[in-house]
């Protein structure tokens, strides 16, 4: 797990190099069995001044199921359950911060945006590099359980994150639930709501919501 790497091919921007210069990036995190077309799909509905690049995730569910993924779940049974095996997150988010900065430069203002698996490894991007990410967008994610070197200097920060989830959504474990309602508050600026009825998925509600965070902390830029 220690070898992921983001293929820089596949990336999906909203812009050409040209195009980049000078502004706000924003990543893509997909969740599992996604691809990078689907939260590229959102950018009609986010703020027109930030560019975009949607990632594929480096691995694939086993065969016959669809899509990439960040971490494999498949093994993970019993008391592992909740927690999800948190060194497999921190492997995807590392590769996730090895692009960044292969991809941005050290300059560069970035943000997250993830959904489900995408959206945990958007936070322990934040935690491996506090200073590296200006805000984190957490779509039915999580935050891992476990502590980080550098949870601290995160706390200290109060990054920005914005966390939605469905009231209704049945696939991210309680428990991971609850750790994340602790945690979050404890380690970044948090707002966010959950929205009633809505299951693991995103509404347009959430993200009327989700395009007013991004206008706040895209502006700070």
């Amino acid at each position: 797990m220690d070898d992921l790497r983001i293929d820089p091919d596949v990336v999906l921007w909203s812009a050409d190099a040209e195009g980049r210069t000078d502004r706000p990036l924003l990543v893509l995190l997909h969740g599992y069995g996604a691809d990078e077309g689907d939260l590229f799909a959102l950018i009609p509905f986010l703020p027109a001044d930030a560019v975009y690049a949607a990632l594929r995730a480096p691995l694939s569910p086993p065969w016959p199921a669809p899509g990439h993924s960040w971490y494999p779940i498949e093994d993970v049974t019993g008391a592992d359950l909740d927690g999800r095996d948190p060194a497999r997150v921190t492997a995807a988010a590392s590769a996730v911060v090895q692009w960044a900065d292969a991809a941005a430069g050290p300059a560069r203002r970035i943000g997250l945006l993830g959904f489900s698996q995408g959206a945990s490894v958007a936070i322990q991007a934040l935690r491996l590099q506090p200073a590296r990410f200006a805000f984190a967008v957490n779509l039915s994610g999580y935050a891992a359980p476990g502590a980080l070197p550098r949870d601290a200097e995160l706390a200290e920060r109060r990054v920005p994150v914005f966390w939605g989830r469905g009231a209704r959504d049945d696939v991210i474990p309680p428990a991971l639930v609850e750790h994340t309602a602790q945690w979050l508050p404890a380690h970044s600026d948090l707002s966010g709501r959950v929205y009633p009825g809505l299951t693991h998925s995103v509404s347009e509600e959430e993200l009327v919501d989700v395009r007013a965070f991004l206008d706040r902390h895209l502006a700070a830029s």
